[in-house]
């Protein structure tokens, strides 16, 4: 099998992240690091109610007995490797990646931020670090811009200099300041996508109802009900850009669905589709296809070990969805939900069915192809 391309990975942001690279403006409420009441490390940002401690944001081949304790992790505590890219290429090396798309951390609870204009101060700041922690290994790592959407021109503006600073794609907020992503308004945003071919990725826990404050916490029974409920925000989006007719009018358009998995996606295709047949009155205005194939053709979708999605008797209408070009392998680290330090055995165990060509294609050839990367 082909080198592991991670196609979700993460960092947690330094002490210096965003007081350091922030327009001076907001320099004295930028996001920093603080001893909560229990003299845990927390990042604290204004307007938020909650800090973020950071323990959990790199705990990736922590035992999950030991997980608890790991909450109380200060910075120094963490992996090396959660921010420092020499440390983070050993970390690949170990685990024979040889590239990883990496997307933010503190920047996800950012997406639910009510000030826009904070908020774009704030992914400036990042995007201003993570270009640095990329040029510390050219080839290795690619950055994923932010962008907080507080204007259409504004993430327009965005959108070029992340261009210009080589960044691989956009990590998008998932809620814009103004309409919601299938008005007309945002088709230039799309134009200007597909123009700088910069696909346009959004993760789970990045939208106002499905944030990393309020998805977590379940609406009935036990907490890690909780648990079940993350996806549900990504799904949310995809049902805004097909129903609504996005990639009707701009087929070129790439979307990435980050870390919701992909097992559900051939029933999510199958009931959009009855949707639209028994259910859809008017969206012959909007849509001429049937909605499974704007799925099948302009978004790819990220997971750890979702052991559904490698089942070759499953169909995306004649093909099966590990033969659709669609899947795309992630480690997560250094997040809790990571596959690291196993990846290779979860993947030798979940993919011993699939051929050698199923394989490559899924942990290499398909991301590699989405985001044109430069790897041999």
């Amino acid at each position: 099998m082909k080198p592991l391309i991670s196609a979700d990975s993460h960092i947690v942001e330094p002490p210096n992240c965003y007081v350091d690279f922030i327009d001076p403006k907001f320099r004295a409420t930028a996001p920093h690091i603080e001893k909560n009441k229990h003299g845990v490390d927390t990042f604290v940002i204004e307007g938020m109610k909650h800090g973020l401690p950071l323990g959990l944001l790199a705990g990736a081949g922590i035992p999950a007995a030991q997980l608890r304790a790991q909450r109380n992790a200060s910075f120094v505590d963490l992996a090396r490797a959660s921010w420092d890219p020499a440390a983070r290429i050993a970390i690949q090396d170990e685990e024979n990646i040889c590239a990883e798309l990496i997307y933010a951390s503190v920047g996800m609870v950012l997406c639910s931020h009510p000030d826009f204009a904070y908020k774009s101060a704030c992914f400036q700041a990042y995007n201003r670090w993570l270009q640095s922690f990329c040029a510390g290994a050219p080839g290795r790592l690619f950055g994923l811009a932010q962008t907080a959407v507080e204007s259409i021109d504004g993430a327009i503006a965005d959108f070029r200099a992340a261009k210009e600073m080589g960044m691989a794609g956009m990590m998008m907020t998932g809620n814009p300041q103004h309409e919601d992503y299938d008005h007309p308004d945002y088709d230039a945003l799309w134009e200007c996508a597909v123009d700088l071919d910069l696909p346009i990725c959004f993760h789970i826990l990045t939208s106002n109802d499905h944030g990393v404050e309020t998805a977590f916490k379940a609406e009935r029974g036990h907490a890690a009900n909780g648990f079940m409920n993350i996806i549900r925000g990504v799904q949310n989006v995809v049902g805004v850009f097909v129903f609504g007719g996005v990639f009707e009018r701009h087929p070129k358009l790439r979307m990435v669905v980050a870390e919701g998995d992909a097992g559900w996606v051939p029933h999510y295709m199958y009931r959009a589709d009855h949707a639209a047949e028994r259910l859809g009155t008017g969206l012959e205005r909007t849509i001429s296809k049937p909605p499974s194939s704007y799925v099948a053709n302009n978004i790819w979708f990220t997971f750890q070990d979702d052991a559904t999605a490698y089942q070759t008797e499953i169909l995306v209408g004649d093909r099966a969805l590990v033969d659709s070009g669609r899947l795309i392998w992630a480690s997560d680290y250094p997040h809790t939900d990571s596959t690291y330090p196993r990846s290779q055995q979860i993947l030798a165990k979940q993919m011993a069915r699939l051929s050698e060509t199923q394989r490559n294609a899924i942990v290499h050839d398909n991301v590699k192809q989405l985001f044109k990367l430069p790897i041999a």
